[in-house]
């Protein structure tokens, strides 16, 4: 399968949010860039994914630096809500928003937009995993992945993220898990 290099609706949110995420922002460019490679291979897509996989990719983690917290979830779902209001897609917000709020569930989801939703979640912890955990995709395509976009520091910053968080609620140290 080939890789998708370029996801323009993606790159615009995080032009717009770069000054907020600062130094983290390839990071988590790649790390999305990833996850939405992830989402074509896992669904068999040849073109971009939808728009409105696209906008909750931009945004699934957006909360960790606006809120400073591991507790992203809500405030990223306020996020895209607020940037689908604004352009006036309001058909978008539930799926957007199962998007951004399930991507971490543990279990299969298996709700509304059950096909995006857990291709998404999927995609995400194939690449949270650094490739453990695959889907039945094969080692090789996660590596081409994982080389033409490097991780630049992302998962480091979950793992900081998640002993400061850890330190501060040692009973809810990973907050954005969902059964």
């Amino acid at each position: 399968m080939n890789l998708a290099l370029e996801f323009p609706v993606t790159d615009e949110i995080l032009t717009s949010f770069a000054l907020v995420i600062g130094t983290d922002l390839q990071g988590y460019r790649n790390h999305i860039y990833r996850v939405l490679n992830f989402y074509r291979a896992l669904n068999d897509i040849q073109g971009l994914p939808s728009e409105a996989v696209q906008i909750a990719a931009g945004f699934h983690d957006l909360g960790i630096w606006t809120d400073n917290t591991l507790d992203y979830l809500p405030p990223s779902v306020a996020l895209a809500v607020d940037y689908l209001e604004t352009r006036q897609r309001p058909e978008l917000i539930d799926e957007v928003s199962a998007l951004i709020l399930e991507h971490h569930k543990v279990r299969p989801y298996r709700f509304a937009n059950a096909t995006t939703v857990e291709a998404f979640r999927r995609a995400d912890l194939i690449d949270v995993s650094l490739g453990l955990v695959r889907f039945g995709l094969p080692r090789a395509y996660i590596k081409t992945v994982q080389s033409t976009f490097p991780d630049h520091g992302f998962h480091g910053m979950l793992m900081r993220q998640s002993v400061r968080q850890f330190l501060r609620s040692p009973l809810r140290p990973l907050p954005m898990f969902r059964w």
